[in-house]
């Protein structure tokens, strides 16, 4: 697991208002990728989902991204979370796993992640500022649990690729393989994703990463890296 020099953050979603690649997109924004949903404060109290580690191809660059599952950072600044991350840095690959608490940094997990892993990721209540945090290596048959505490508004949750923030600095996105997010379920129901919930990754007014639609379901979809 790589020991960074500068701090990493997952950060709130931050909406792209003027951006000009707009259609039919109902959320722009410059580091997040996936789909969310937002509701009134205590909405959402239970998230989970699973997703597959994908490949990180090479870059004349040092270029970031992680997979997440959340509560809160849509349209608010709190943020709890858990998910993989995926860097192409100093001329290598390199895949972890996390947990996160705004505003506090990701704190790593020590453990084996590889490009084409199963994840496996729970977000739960459990008191009334204690939450459980589970994250499962499916493939590599391990399990990581923590109790911590959180006292965010809880009027969002959402599935998420993320090009996150390093020294202080939004980064570029990794180049990815499609990350498939499966099984989603949100308060412990399927989620029945619509289109009007994804959110584009856009920067310099170009689209670097789309959600396609979800399933008949509505519980899965494939993040795409442009």
């Amino acid at each position: 697991m790589r020991t960074y020099n500068h701090m990493k953050y997952q950060q709130p979603c931050q909406i792209e208002k003027s951006s000009k690649v707009r259609r039919s997109i109902s959320w722009v924004s410059s580091n997040w990728s996936g789909y969310a949903f937002s509701g009134k404060k205590g909405a959402y109290h239970r998230i989970s989902a699973e997703w597959t580690v994908p490949f990180v191809r090479p870059t004349p660059y040092a270029s970031y991204s992680s997979a997440w599952i959340g509560i809160d950072g849509f349209q608010n600044r709190n943020l709890i979370q858990t998910g993989t991350g995926h860097d192409f840095v100093n001329g290598k690959s390199e895949y972890y796993a996390w947990w996160e608490i705004l505003p506090a940094t990701a704190t790593f997990i020590a453990k084996p992640v590889h490009p084409g892993d199963r994840m496996k990721a729970i977000i739960l209540k459990r008191t009334s500022n204690k939450w459980l945090i589970s994250l499962q290596n499916l493939t590599q048959n391990w399990t990581f649990l923590t109790l911590q505490r959180y006292t965010g508004p809880q009027a969002s949750a959402e599935w998420i690729v993320e090009a996150p923030q390093v020294g202080g600095y939004n980064t570029r996105l990794a180049r990815l393989t499609a990350v498939t997010f499966t099984r989603c379920r949100v308060n412990g129901k399927i989620p029945r994703l619509n289109h009007a919930e994804r959110v584009v990754m856009v920067q310099d007014d170009r689209i670097i990463s789309i959600p396609t639609r979800p399933n008949q379901t509505g519980n899965a979809f494939v993040v795409r890296r442009s």
